[in-house]
Order: C-alpha cells, then sequence, then structure tokens
C-alpha cells in the first residue's frame, strides 16, 4: 500500500478537501483556468459595485438575508429542523435535514446562493454580461456547495464511517487516477470495447482520405431502399453516439428499415491538421463521401441525415452543390442542427469577443481545439450533474460510476483543426453569417441557403442546452425547400437517442409555421414516444423504391477494415 493510501482517514479528509483545487486545476488546461478565474474576478467586482448603483435595493437584500440567517441560527439552537430540499438531489439524504448542523449548513448555503443569484439579476448590465455575470455566479455557486467538501457533507462522513475510513482511501486513489488522465470519470470505463459491446453495428470502412473514413453498414433486409442514407455526425464528437448498443443504436434502426447505409468516421485532428478549414469538410469530407457512395451504389441521389455541427456543414455543402448545380443529396435531415447562430442560449457565455480572441490564439498556437476543452466547456453548462456530482461520488465517497454508454461516448472527446474552429465560432456563432444570403462563402461559392430546394426534415430537442429549440426553429425559415419540422422531448441527446422499441418520451409535429416557435408549438400536435418512425414515414414519403439490397464495398472500393473501424479508436 502506498504512503498516501497509509494514512488515516482524518488525514484523508484534510487531504481531499486541499486536492480539490489542484484536482480542477489537473482536469483543465492553463488557459482555461485562468479563463475562469478572470471571469468570477468580473463577477465580484460587479457585485461589489452594485449597492452604488442601487443603494437601496443592496441594503435591503442584505438586510433580509441578515435576517434569514438570524432565523436558521435560532432553529439551530431550539433544535428545529427544516424539511428535505425536494427539488435539489444533492440534499435528498436525510442527514441534511434530520441532523441539525448540517440542516444549518445546508439551509446557510442555500440562502446565500439565493442571495447570489439575485444580486446579478438585480445588476444593470447589457444582456450579453448579464448572461456571463449570471453563469459563472452560478458556477462559483455550484462549486461551493457543501456537498463538495468532505467534512461539510454527511453522507461523506457516514461512508466513511461505515467502511472504516476505506471509502476515504479509495476517493483519493479516485482522485489520482483522474489527474493522471486530465479528465473526471464519468462511467465505469472498462464496462465498454469499441467493436465489442459498442458500436457493433456490422459493416466495413470502404473508403479512407486524411478526413474521414467512410463506413458501410450490412444489409439485413433482401431489398432496401434505392436511395443510399449518408449519415453525417458531429465532427466535435465520435459517431458511436449514433451507434452505441443495438437496443439504441440509430444506425442499426436505419439499417433495420431497409437502407443501404452509409457514415461518416471523422478523423481526430492533432496539430498537423492545423490548416484544414470548413472548406476542406465540405469538399473533401461530404462532397467526396457523396461521390464515393454514388459510384458504390450506382444511383445518382443519395439521402443525407447529420446531426448538430455535422448538419451546419451539410447546409454548406448542399449550398455549394446548388451553385455546382449539383442535385445528388435528394433529401436531407438536420438533427438538433443550428443554420441561425442569433440566440445559442448558454453557450453565448463563452463567445464575447475578449474570449474569443483568447481563445483563437491558443487555438492557433496549439494547432487544435482540445476536445478535453470543448467538453470541459459543454459540462460546465451542467455542472452539477457532470461534475460535481461525480467529484462527490468517486472521490469523496470512493465510488466506482455504474456503467452507462453515453456517459462512456461523453468521455471520448476530439479535437477540431485550428483553422476549422476558428471559422465556426466566427462566421457562425459571432458574425451569424450563414444565416445571411451570399454572407458565407465556402469552397470559394457565395452561401445561398433560401436558394436550396432539397426537402428538409428538422428534429430539435425542447430540453437542448446546446443548439436551443426556438434557434433551431429560425433553420426552417431560411430554406427555400419544403421543411417538416420536429420537436423531440429531453435534450441535446437523448431527445435524438430515443429508439421506439423504449416507448419513451415525445415529440410535436404539424404546428403552424410563419408565426415564431411559440405558436408552432401552442398549435402542435404532441405524440408519445419517438420520432425515429415518424422521420422514417417522411423518408419514405420522398421516395421508396426498393432494389436488391446491396453487399458491402465495391470492385473499387473494396473493404479496408470492420467497422467501426480505425479512425474513431483514437483517443485523447
Amino acid at each position: 500500500m502506498s504512503t498516501e493510501q497509509q494514512k488515516a482517514p482524518e488525514q484523508l479528509v484534510e487531504s481531499l478537501n486541499a486536492e480539490s483545487k489542484r484536482l480542477l486545476q489537473g482536469l483543465m488546461r492553463s488557459d482555461d483556468t485562468a479563463e475562469i478565474i478572470t471571469n468570477l474576478t468580473d463577477v465580484w467586482t460587479q457585485l461589489v459595485m452594485q449597492p452604488w448603483t442601487n443603494p437601496q435595493g443592496w441594503f435591503d437584500m442584505i438586510s433580509q438575508y441578515q435576517q434569514d440567517q438570524f432565523k436558521l441560527w435560532t432553529n439551530l439552537m431550539s433544535g428545529q429542523h427544516s424539511a428535505a430540499s425536494a427539488n435539489d438531489r444533492r440534499f435528498q439524504s436525510d442527514e441534511w435535514s434530520k441532523l441539525p448542523v448540517f440542516d444549518f449548513i445546508k439551509q446557510s448555503y442555500l440562502l446565500t446562493a439565493d442571495v447570489l443569484s439575485k444580486s446579478t439579476d438585480a445588476i444593470p448590465v447589457e444582456s450579453a454580461d448579464k448572461e456571463k455575470l449570471k453563469f459563472y455566479t452560478q458556477y462559483f455557486i455550484d462549486a461551493m456547495s457543501p456537498t463538495n467538501f468532505a467534512t461539510l457533507n454527511p453522507d461523506v462522513l457516514k461512508e466513511a464511517l461505515e467502511t472504516n475510513g476505506q471509502s476515504l482511501v479509495d476517493g483519493f486513489q479516485n482522485m489520482l487516477t483522474d489527474l493522471d488522465k486530465g479528465r473526471i470519470t464519468m462511467t465505469d470505463e472498462s464496462a465498454f470495447v469499441l467493436g465489442e459491446n459498442i458500436g457493433v453495428t456490422e459493416g466495413s470502412v470502404v473508403f479512407r482520405n486524411h478526413l474521414f473514413e467512410l463506413v458501410q453498414y450490412k444489409p439485413t433486409t433482401e431489398t432496401v431502399h434505392q436511395r443510399p442514407l449518408l449519415i453525417v455526425p458531429p465532427c466535435i464528437n465520435k459517431f458511436y453516439i449514433l451507434d452505441l448498443q443495438p437496443e439504441n443504436s440509430f444506425v442499426k434502426y436505419c439499417v433495420d428499415q431497409g437502407n443501404t447505409v452509409f457514415l461518416i468516421s471523422w478523423a481526430n485532428p492533432t496539430a498537423e491538421y492545423r490548416d484544414i478549414g470548413w472548406d476542406d469538410y465540405v469538399e473533401d469530407g461530404i462532397l467526396e463521401a457523396t461521390r464515393v457512395i454514388k459510384e458504390i451504389s450506382g444511383e445518382k441521389k443519395l439521402n443525407a441525415v447529420a446531426w448538430c455541427v455535422g448538419g451546419t456543414i451539410l447546409a454548406s455543402a448542399l449550398g455549394v452543390m446548388q451553385k455546382r448545380r449539383d442535385n445528388s443529396i435528394a433529401s436531407s435531415t438536420y438533427l438538433t442542427t443550428l443554420l441561425d447562430f442569433s440566440d445559442p442560449g448558454q453557450l453565448s457565455v463563452f463567445l464575447n469577443a475578449d474570449e474569443v480572441d483568447m481563445r483563437a490564439k491558443q487555438v492557433e498556437q496549439d494547432g487544435m481545439m482540445s476536445g478535453k476543452s470543448l467538453a470541459l466547456g459543454f459540462n460546465m453548462l451542467r455542472s452539477n450533474d457532470l461534475i460535481w456530482s461525480y467529484v462527490v461520488n468517486n472521490y469523496l465517497k470512493g465510488k466506482t460510476p455504474a456503467p452507462f454508454d453515453i456517459l462512456y461516448w461523453n468521455s471520448d472527446p476530439t479535437n477540431l483543426p485550428a483553422r476549422m474552429y476558428n471559422t465556426y465560432i466566427r462566421e457562425m456563432y459571432v458574425n451569424n453569417n450563414l444565416a445571411k444570403p451570399g454572407g458565407f462563402t465556402c469552397c470559394g461559392k457565395a452561401i445561398e441557403l433560401n436558394k436550396i430546394k432539397t426537402p428538409s426534415y428538422f428534429l430539435s430537442a425542447i430540453e437542448d442546452h446546446i443548439a436551443p429549440w426556438k434557434t433551431t426553429f429560425l433553420g426552417i425559415e431560411l430554406l427555400g425547400g419544403p421543411v417538416e419540422f420536429v420537436l423531440g422531448g429531453s435534450g441535446h441527446i437523448a431527445g435524438v437517442i430515443n429508439p421506439p422499441a423504449k416507448n419513451k418520451r415525445n415529440f410535436w409535429t404539424q404546428g403552424e409555421t410563419g408565426q415564431g416557435a411559440d405558436h408552432w408549438l401552442e398549435t402542435a400536435t404532441n405524440n408519445p414516444g419517438s420520432w425515429w418512425n415518424h422521420w422514417h414515414a417522411w423518408l419514405d414519403a420522398q421516395d421508396n423504391k426498393q432494389v436488391p439490397a446491396r453487399p458491402l464495398g465495391h470492385p473499387e472500393f473494396p473493404e479496408i477494415a470492420p467497422a467501426p473501424g480505425d479512425y474513431v479508436r483514437i483517443r485523447i
């Protein structure tokens, strides 16, 4: 046993709390840490200045806060305790309410959190600055929760007593392991192996270039749709979110519906990819995949499905194809995709000019945008669920998280090339040029989405915090062809990965367009279950001609490697 593991439980409690700062710094790149500290400093500066802009409101708030804290103290002295915090999963155990000291700690924290939140609401700043202020204040509030500190969390102390300190030993070892990995472990990663129990739909890589592998999947039906189906995943993540396990695989579903399915597996870029840009993802990515699929299948047209930034790249490709008079893609499906970036929701806190400039310089220096930094940013948007709950479970309680395929995928990020990333941020998020006719140039062509006549299917998710549904809804007004808009339940991931067999959640259809997103939802029909069957019925309606099932590969494109391929296995 190591020297650290031989420490007494009392010393380990102290060590766990002392290591918290080092842990977070170890899990972040240095520029991420500096950025968060800078933003928190700005937050506190504005909070301190608030009394001078609204002194009476400030003093009233502080006075009420002091009264509430005094009441908590008197309740503690008299032995009274509060009810459990029904809407806060952090404080669900009985110990937080029945033990007076911990009840006081909990209620004092919640009071302080409330006054800090109200302070940010009251500060008279511009909308963008207000969102940034609220975001970093909430991040600080979540980080300072007593649940995140061993000596303040009765559940942690109870676990330590029941295991005679072994939970603290195990937690300390978990922390050291994650420091070596540079990220928080969210699931039992030993439970999943790509190609064995995740990403197992049968198929082969039939084409490969520097940017992607093209996977063709083996048919499971005697006949297939004449038009092949191309799936374009986001290049920010690995494609196997669409092919997790057989029971929740979108890829397998598409194959079983009688489609010849091809899928782009993007390369995981290194610094050598620094000069690969948005144009390359269109020309050497989607357009090249389209060419190869047409040669393999012998068809002139195909259908395309794309998710998130994959959908933004697909729309760019269609804009280029429109200028070239190429109608090879007969229908396009956009899953939680932004085409208009005027309101990116919570992501806007990372998009102010100073942060964008600072990040652009760092990315140019590194040659890529780190997938770990991207993952951290997304996790910060849901820090209680995706950061602090694991700090408590893994490090303070010494437990191993349960196996969960989506969280395994979430822990397997990808990098983005410097040029591509900076184009994406500036042209789409900052300047919103794709939404402006002729405002964005790709492959030498001025993109005009309104001239794209391809029939389109939009799937958005009502709780999506990455691609807010009311903003994705704006995309249907940009395209020139017929559009079917569908709104699914849940969020960015669970709203998409919702197989019909599980009969979970719901989706809305057939709302009235032309009067905004809210009116569409008010007039839409709420349907139980998954949107997958509804989408495939729409796809059938575009063209349902059948041909004999196609074998894998082609004389000019022989099988290179079995699915899921080689590119997807590269971890960072």
